[in-house]
């Protein structure tokens, strides 16, 4: 099925566009979007519950932390975050880090996101 997109979620940090999840196509098994954090900011510490989530970089760069880790990410470069893990992105570059993500859960939980 043809997805439309939803509204843009807009933060301090960013925004997130939703693509795909149970709201926008009922039936769906899994969400999809895409983030975006403005150059210096962090979506800060935050984990899901109730599923993993890929993050893949389009542009940009970033610092990404995963419980007591940390990866410097850039374009075509991909993480995983297993499910319940504590983790949060920080731009390092000078422009907005894109990055397509993908939950799967059709409903992702957030937990403790700095908003």
């Amino acid at each position: 099925m043809r997805a439309q997109g939803g509204a843009e979620q807009k933060f301090p940090w960013g925004a997130i566009k939703w693509l795909s999840n149970a709201d926008l196509q009922p039936g769906s098994e899994q969400t999809l979007g895409l983030v975006f954090i403005n150059a210096g900011q962090s979506n800060g510490m935050h984990f899901h519950p109730n599923c993993e989530e890929l993050l893949y970089v389009i542009s940009g760069e970033c610092e990404h932390s995963l419980e007591n880790e940390v990866f410097s990410l850039r374009a075509g470069d991909v993480i995983r975050v297993p499910r319940g893990k504590r983790h949060g992105a920080r731009n390092t570059g000078w422009e907005p880090v894109r990055m397509l993500v993908c939950y799967s859960s059709p409903q992702r939980e957030t937990e403790g996101m700095e908003r």
